[in-house]
């Protein structure tokens, strides 16, 4: 693609809503909430609106939206996910450290709406994956439905020294069939800094058939969680803070009322109000003695405290989460109770799974073109649910049976890893026969 055309689509790209909205997602997901820009302001004698630097200005985050990101995705990616493909080599791509990015992912697809895997190879020629943030990655598409890259442009910054000083520099990396193109980003402008084919082994040089990055979306239409609980955290973290100020300011639930003085104008009125909550009146005949008198004005935290619990059940309820302290956990729950409670996340995290599914589905086509192999990989998903032990125990019990050993051990609480519990059992079972042969053997003839 021409040159202009790309710095055509990056400036319109930085700018885009897509973009902001990512933004936005990873800046309240680390506690960088619009509250932390509020000011007290009141209208100046010209009735023009202006800020007040001397009154209480509390500003308070309740960080509701990084709970629900961190409950979303440990919910589905917490416990490690069973990976079952016959090549061994291949297994060993997914162990701790895979699952470590994994989790990272979908904390990123659910902050930015969808997060980037790249696959690559190191020096030592194995195969590796990285991680790139989504808000540095603007994807052309070949069509409609998102299924196959054109290019990847990707925009980020590095510090590098120029003369003695260390300096933010922006670097444009653009990805297509025929290998990596770099420029520097200048004044929205590109400037070439070379090309790198993606894999070189020796004097070799070797490209993907495919643009090797693959989308890991949290939903269809890549949309980020805090688009539907952006202004129900701001309207908390506001109620938050609002009540703080009225707390901490000096005699803030009165107002003195100074009588037979020079009265004031409405705008006069108005800053003092805000400012030392006190305003001046006089008589109109002009007779009469100066007073104080004060105006008490009651703050009902009760109200403060109905609303703040609205909220965070709204946030609740649009994130898709669910309620720790929820009622029906009293007791002794059950299990209808327990999959009610779910019932919300349980929405969110099925389609989730099934974009991760295909994303896997992507992934394998890089690993087998590496390994030069033609595996399927099958991905399950283990959601970390809160389970009534003594019932699903009794209730696996009882389906052993029916089900073979592998699938009730799948859904025993005990159970962490199948296959290692798998070993266990056969080893186990080996020992037990070996000991009954030797006990056997061991028995004394009776004729001696």
């Amino acid at each position: 693609m021409e040159i202009r055309k790309l710095e055509y689509l990056i400036n319109s790209w930085l700018r885009s809503n897509v973009r902001i909205n990512q933004l936005n997602g990873a800046r309240y997901y680390s506690g960088q909430h619009d509250i932390l820009r509020k000011e007290r302001k009141s209208i100046d004698p010209d009735g023009k609106l202006r800020a007040v630097d001397n009154l209480v200005n509390s500003k308070i985050t309740d960080n509701q939206y990084s709970k629900m990101v961190d409950q979303k995705t440990n919910y589905l990616l917490a416990k490690k996910p069973t990976f079952n493909c016959e090549n061994e080599k291949i297994k060993e791509l997914f162990g701790s450290k895979f699952l470590k990015l994994l989790r990272n992912l979908g904390e990123n697809a659910l902050n930015n709406g969808l997060a980037w895997l790249y696959p690559y190879f190191d020096s030592k020629g194995s195969l590796k994956f990285k991680q790139f943030n989504a808000s540095e990655i603007l994807p052309i598409w070949k069509d409609n439905d998102k299924e196959e890259l054109e290019l990847a442009i990707r925009l980020y910054e590095i510090m590098e020294f120029e003369g003695n000083e260390l300096k933010a520099k922006k670097k444009v990396e653009v990805y297509s069939n025929n290998g990596v193109d770099f420029f520097n980003w200048e004044n929205g402008r590109l400037k070439e800094n070379g090309h790198q084919d993606y894999v070189i082994l020796g004097v070799d040089k070797y490209n993907w058939e495919k643009v090797p990055l693959i989308a890991f979306r949290s939903n269809s239409l890549e949309q980020p969680l805090i688009c539907r609980v952006k202004c129900l955290q701001d309207a908390l973290n506001e109620i938050l803070s609002k009540f703080q100020d009225n707390m901490m300011e000096d005699a803030g639930t009165s107002i003195l009322i100074l009588t037979n003085y020079d009265g004031e104008n409405l705008g006069e009125f108005r800053r003092n109000l805000a400012t030392y909550r006190a305003v001046k009146v006089s008589n109109m005949d002009g007779g009469g003695k100066g007073g104080l008198d004060k105006l008490t004005i009651e703050v009902n935290a009760e109200n403060y405290e109905l609303i703040i619990r609205l909220l965070k059940k709204a946030i609740i309820e649009n994130a898709r989460g669910f309620d720790s302290k929820d009622d029906r956990l009293g007791g002794n729950p059950n299990e209808m109770n327990i999959q009610s409670m779910y019932s919300d996340i349980d929405l969110d995290a099925n389609q989730m799974e099934v974009e991760f599914q295909a994303a896997f589905e992507e992934l394998m086509w890089f690993i087998n073109v590496a390994f030069r192999t033609d595996e399927k990989l099958e991905v399950v998903f283990n959601r970390d649910v809160l389970v009534n032990e003594a019932e699903t125990i009794v209730n696996c019990n009882q389906s052993s049976t029916l089900l073979s050993l592998e699938t009730v051990l799948s859904q025993h609480p005990w159970v962490s890893n199948v296959e290692e519990e798998l070993k266990k059992i056969k080893k186990q079972k080996q020992e037990n026969i070996e000991g009954e042969y030797a006990g056997v053997l061991n028995t004394p003839d009776d004729n001696e």
